[in-house]
């Protein structure tokens, strides 16, 4: 096996000319040293250097025929340092980003925002992904962070904390008016033309699985691939949503769309941000994870 603690010595010797001068700049004896430069002469099985009045030279038939090799390797071996310190310390690189386009939109923009102005350097890589797609991404080392519906429940996945609440409501526009004055029972949206996410999605499932915990069947007239799809619909009167009361606040402010409250109403849910288990965090990774903190506390 190389002992490169050996050949860096070696190196030190050879630049100082001098065993004192390679013992003082390498903070060790020259005893030490000496025992060095004889480990690696019988390790090679050749001398490497030749005293003279000018302090150690480099011998003809063995040090001066590595030098050149050896300076070339130490110096491969500090810039592969220096790029591990850099990446510690220095937001460069490539981040890539798993998150359905509706966090996308609604929470994560701002963050996006101020991250590109202060690393203007980093290639951010918005990857549009379903809750499920972005546990594969992140399994599979095609993204660095991930934002997904909770709860999961995933070995290979580092949960690191939640970002924003869910509250799931019914919305519609004027032409629901009867729904919107009181609460309704739950049961009574059943009668309703209903617009929902597709059955494959964490947010339909989710609110599926309450309902029939109830003895309730809500079956959309209308699925939609998107909450802003749907949201729109919504607004033109074609039925009855089912979004994220966060991801209608615009219209709901505008009076555009009216909430329905219900008897029971949905449960909470969240966002969470993830990452892939046993992976080295960089430092731009880090310092993203940092502004969605601030984010979440503004």
């Amino acid at each position: 096996m190389v002992n490169l603690e050996l050949y860096r010595v070696f190196y030190k010797v050879a630049k100082c000319g001098s065993l004192t001068k390679a013992a003082e700049e390498l903070y060790i004896s020259q005893p030490a040293v000496s025992q060095a430069i004889k480990q690696l002469e019988s390790g090679l099985g050749g001398q490497l250097f030749v005293r003279s009045h000018k302090g150690m030279e480099l011998s003809e038939t063995g040090g001066k025929q590595i030098f050149p090799a050896i300076e070339q390797a130490l110096k491969l071996i500090s810039e592969a340092e220096d790029k591990l310190i850099e990446l510690k310390d220095t937001a460069t690189g490539v981040v890539k980003i798993c998150a359905s386009d509706t966090v996308s939109q609604h929470f994560l923009i701002p963050v996006i925002k101020k991250y590109h102005e202060k690393y203007p350097d980093v290639n951010l890589i918005l990857q549009n992904c379903t809750s499920a797609e972005t546990i594969d991404c992140l399994k599979n080392k095609k993204g660095d962070i991930g934002f997904l519906n909770l709860p999961i429940d995933d070995s290979y996945i580092n949960l690191l904390s939640t970002v924003m609440p869910l509250h799931d409501t019914f919305v519609a526009n004027e032409k629901f008016k009867e729904l919107t004055e009181n609460t309704v029972e739950l049961g009574k949206l059943q009668h309703y033309p209903l617009l929902m996410l597709e059955l494959s999605t964490a947010t339909r499932q989710a609110i599926v699985t309450f309902a029939h915990s109830l003895g309730i069947h809500l079956h959309p007239e209308i699925e939609v691939a998107s909450l802003e799809l749907m949201i729109e619909l919504a607004k033109n009167g074609i039925g009855v949503a089912c979004v994220p009361r966060e991801f209608a606040k615009k219209e709901l402010l505008s009076g555009e769309l009216k909430e329905i409250k219900t008897e029971p109403s949905l449960p909470t849910r969240a966002i969470g941000l993830a990452l892939p288990k046993g992976d080295t965090v960089t430092f731009a990774v880090k310092e993203f994870i940092k502004m969605v903190e601030e984010e979440m506390r503004s």
